[in-house]
């Protein structure tokens, strides 16, 4: 959506049902309603709260996130308009803000309406669901509209912030959000919350493990250690619920691997699989990832040996959640950030409680096959230059640990944008360990999305010369 549009139209979504998400609808078209948020009188506020949630849920499972997972070598375009967008060949015309930026306006709209009922529970969940929208849009676009976004009438062409100061501000909204779910008392929507169902421990929890993950992006180590330390647990993850019906509820890549776009994508051709078969039957011994290889992969679908998204039995059938944040995330931010401060051992421990989880079954709100499921916990020794868990044959150890930590984050956070955030940040993390994923074409690795030709059209303050999808964002310059 361009940003003129936005301060001209709110959509809300209303949820259908109270498990999963269906029946989504446009509720009202509003002008000018971020001209005048007070204008919105006959929204109340939960309406208001599941309809943001709800859009916040599709930011993660679109168009947007195939192209990240592509550009990151987990997911392989194979036909039509992805076979493009996997060779890295992508105009202003493929990008838009209209969603983003919409869900991004709903979730300031939750704060002012909360704020106007003393309601600091639901300020502060709204202010989680601004940072979930507007961190996607900077990470994958690098600088834009934030500071001036949201007020149309003062600002109709809305200066583009620094990448940095806009993750400066969504750490400083995180802070205040945190802070109102810490007051004693509020309303958190539980009969509309299908992610958290208003348990407002877990949205703290989460805000942490989004602090977490912002300062992992800025290298600030220490500080993610810290915040991840008070994130999700192990029953916290934010996953989005879904159904069996098409058209109404079922999950987004469900419907673009086996419904809409049948054989466009796939993982023939793509890094993801080859990481996974050279952990299995390896010489780590205390490792065997074929259930989860299994859970991702199925032969044959599409075509006779084709490796296609398992949507029969694994991860992508049609009532699998989808994950927004979770308990692996957390802790492998935990595990990277105290393995580049120098505390290998408690990095290990961090390690380890991810491969216990696993070794448990439990993935997304799923569970994992049995057969070839083993994550036995690691020592220190492990990553010695000729320890059974470290492939490279590093003399480090620190590097033997990291590139493991960074390895389970490619795998576990399966069709999430926040691969393509590691594919870029690793180049300039310190020590530099980084997964060997290919290019698909030419020299030039990918590093940011182009800004949408509606918003070059009707802002001029636009950066310029336009980058191109090859030039890096600032934070991982």
């Amino acid at each position: 959506m361009t940003t003129k549009y936005i301060r001209n139209t709110l959509y809300v979504l209303l949820i259908g049902c109270t498990i999963a998400i269906g029946g989504c609808k446009k509720l009202f078209d509003q002008p000018d309603i971020n001209n005048n948020p007070n204008a919105v009188t006959n929204i109340d506020l939960p309406t208001l709260f599941s309809g943001t949630l709800l859009g916040v849920s599709l930011l993660h499972e679109d168009t947007d996130v195939r192209i990240a997972s592509m550009w990151s070598g987990q997911l392989n375009g194979l036909n039509r308009a992805h076979l493009g967008y996997s060779q890295y060949i992508v105009s202003s015309q493929n990008f838009s803000w209209n969603t983003i930026y919409s869900v991004a306006g709903q979730a300031r709209l939750i704060q002012l309406k909360a704020d106007s009922v003393g309601n600091k529970w639901g300020k502060g969940i709204g202010q989680i669901l601004e940072v979930f929208a507007i961190q996607k849009v900077t990470d994958l676009y690098g600088d834009v509209p934030y500071s001036q976004a949201f007020d149309g009438k003062s600002f109709p062409t809305p200066v583009f912030d620094r990448q940095q100061d806009v993750y400066k501000s969504l750490l400083n909204v995180l802070d205040d959000a945190i802070l109102n779910l810490s007051t004693t008392s509020g309303s958190a929507f539980p009969t509309k919350d299908f992610i958290y169902k208003g348990d407002v421990g877990k949205w703290k929890a989460a805000a942490n493990t989004l602090k977490a993950r912002l300062n992992l992006h800025l290298k600030n180590y220490a500080a993610a250690a810290e915040s991840a330390r008070l994130g999700i647990g192990t029953s916290g993850d934010a996953l989005v619920p879904h159904g069996n019906s098409i058209g109404v509820d079922m999950n987004q890549n469900y419907d673009f691997f086996a419904v809409s776009r049948t054989g466009d994508t796939g993982f023939d051709g793509a890094y993801l699989p080859a990481l996974l078969k050279s952990r299995i039957n390896s010489l780590n011994t205390k490792t065997d990832e074929t259930a989860i290889y299994n859970y991702f992969f199925k032969t044959g679908i599409t075509a006779t040996g084709s490796l296609d998204p398992n949507t029969v039995d694994g991860a992508f059938v049609a009532n699998a959640a989808h994950p927004i944040l979770t308990y692996y995330e957390n802790q492998l931010i935990l595990a990277e950030s105290q393995a580049r401060l120098g505390m290998l051992e408690e990095a290990v421990i961090a390690l380890n409680s991810v491969r216990s989880r696993l070794s448990s079954g439990v993935f997304n709100g799923r569970t994992l096959p049995v057969a070839g499921r083993k994550y036995d916990a690691y020592t220190l020794s492990d990553f010695n230059r000729n320890g059974l868990a470290n492939p490279t044959g590093s003399g480090s150890v620190q590097y033997a640990l990291l590139y493991e930590i960074i390895a389970q984050r490619y795998i576990t956070l399966l069709m999430q944008y926040e691969v393509f955030n590691d594919y870029r940040r690793l180049s300039s993390a310190v020590p530099v360990v980084e997964l060997p994923v290919p290019l698909k074409t030419g020299s030039k690795k990918p590093n940011r999305f182009i800004y949408p030709q509606t918003e070059i059209n009707t802002n001029p303050n636009v950066p310029k010369p336009l980058p191109d999808q090859f030039t890096k964002v600032a934070i991982y310059n």
